[in-house]
Parts: C-alpha cells; sequence; structure tokens
C-alpha cells in the first residue's frame, strides 16, 4: 500500500478524533482506505507465511501447512 494512502488515513482518524468529526463521505473514504489497509497486510501475512519452515531438533525442515477449513 502507497505510503501516501497510509498518510491519508491517519489524517482522517485524527479529524474523526476533533470535535468536528468526519463527513459522510469522509467516513465513506476512510472505510474504503481501511478495508484496502487490512487486505494488504493479510496478503502481506500470507505471503510470509506460505515461504515460513519449521525446523525440527533431528534437522529437518517442513514447510508450513494451511490448517484445513481456513482461508
Amino acid at each position: 500500500m502507497e505510503q501516501k494512502k497510509i498518510d491519508r488515513i491517519n489524517e482522517l482518524a485524527r479529524k474523526a478524533k476533533t470535535p468536528e468529526g468526519l463527513t459522510p463521505e469522509e467516513t465513506a473514504e476512510r472505510d474504503v482506505l481501511r478495508r484496502e489497509y487490512i487486505d494488504a497486510f493479510k496478503a502481506s501475512l500470507t505471503a510470509q507465511l506460505d515461504n515460513t519452515y519449521i525446523q525440527y531438533p533431528d534437522g529437518t525442515k517442513r514447510k508450513l501447512k494451511r490448517r484445513k477449513g481456513k482461508s
């Protein structure tokens, strides 16, 4: 995710805490940006876990597997 978008999320979060609050358009923009940030974070974490190996005491390595029923 671009730093510009993260900065905008932070800007909207600060404005939401002020007495004037957010307009409905800004609230919708914040929701869209937050969803995009969460999706990017999940994709990054999934990619990292897909390349993770477990090393056992005997020296063997196995790729970390997904649990059934989880996406």
